[in-house]
């Protein structure tokens, strides 16, 4: 049995402030993630002899490493399935550019085999499990996007205006722990409120190391920031600039230089895995019928 084109969706960081560290060495932060229309694609093939094997992926990473081949095998070890399941990866959304790819293909691989292989865990057992492959893994998992604390896992929904974003990934590749190991990071950013994002916008508080470190993407951020006032996502290392429609945004990209990539994409309130997840429900109920 094969199932295909489970969408894995991308993430902005509208904001990122690093509010502390904690003893064991993770940071407290305050962001809002804004879900994306730019999504991987993830197949799956049911395999009756418990190997779990990835067919296509992110090639500049092992299949052991890869966080969507670790989900299913932290999944199949803490259910017990005797399921394995052949994985394949099209990529879409660019690795270490700070937009989770990586993260929310782990989540789609949870939450599809969790239905595939009929395991019966409910979200929060999901969520708890994808913490333990990365801070922004539950985020994918309840679908929706979300203003987050703690070390990104507390999540509270948000309704964000609907807007068109342009991004730039300039050729570079930024290390996530390399930010966050880095001196010069200010970690003691005043907590806010939603309403004080709402009004404020906030910042990025990697911003300033990743530029100093990487000038290709404050070249990047120069360039984008001619249409419009731009930020840089996450850690890294693409920015992204706000619009009102597809058509600004598509013009804001007009003339990208090489070897820079680009993308439109629209902001979404709720992934589309959940509604695919629903889609795969109401067939099996069908078919039941």
């Amino acid at each position: 049995m094969s199932s295909r084109d489970w969408p894995a969706p991308a993430k902005l960081n509208l904001f990122l402030h690093v509010t502390g560290r904690r003893p064991d060495g993770y940071h407290t932060l305050q962001t809002v993630y804004q879900l994306l229309d730019l999504c991987d694609l993830l197949d799956i093939g049911l395999r009756d002899d418990g190997v779990i094997t990835r067919l296509s992926g992110h090639e500049g990473v092992a299949p052991d490493h890869d966080l969507a081949v670790r989900a299913a095998r932290l999944l199949q070890s803490r259910t017990g399935i005797r399921q394995g399941a052949d994985l394949g990866l099209r990529k879409r959304i660019p690795a270490g550019g700070g937009l989770g790819g990586g993260s929310s293909d782990a989540a789609t691989t949870l939450v599809a085999l969790n239905h595939l292989w009929r395991t019966g865990l409910g979200e929060e057992d999901l969520a708890g499990l994808g913490l333990e492959l990365g801070a922004d893994v539950p985020l994918f998992v309840r679908g929706r996007s979300a203003w987050a604390e703690g070390i990104g896992e507390r999540l509270t929904p948000v309704d964000l205006p609907p807007r068109w974003f342009a991004i730039v990934r300039p050729a570079v590749t930024v290390s996530t722990a390399e930010v966050f190991q880095a001196p010069e990071l200010t970690r003691n950013s005043p907590t806010i409120t939603i309403r004080g994002f709402l009004q404020t916008g906030g910042r990025n508080d990697c911003e300033p190391v990743v530029t100093a470190r990487h000038p290709e993407v404050q070249r990047a951020l120069q360039w984008l920031g001619r249409s419009g006032a731009a930020r840089m996502t996450g850690t890294g290392s693409c920015v992204f600039a706000t619009f009102a429609t597809q058509e600004q945004a598509a013009r804001a990209l007009v003339g990208l230089p090489e070897p820079w990539q680009g993308w439109v994409a629209r902001g979404l309130a709720a992934s589309p895995l959940a509604a695919r997840l629903e889609a795969e429900r109401r067939a099996g109920r069908a078919d039941l019928g």
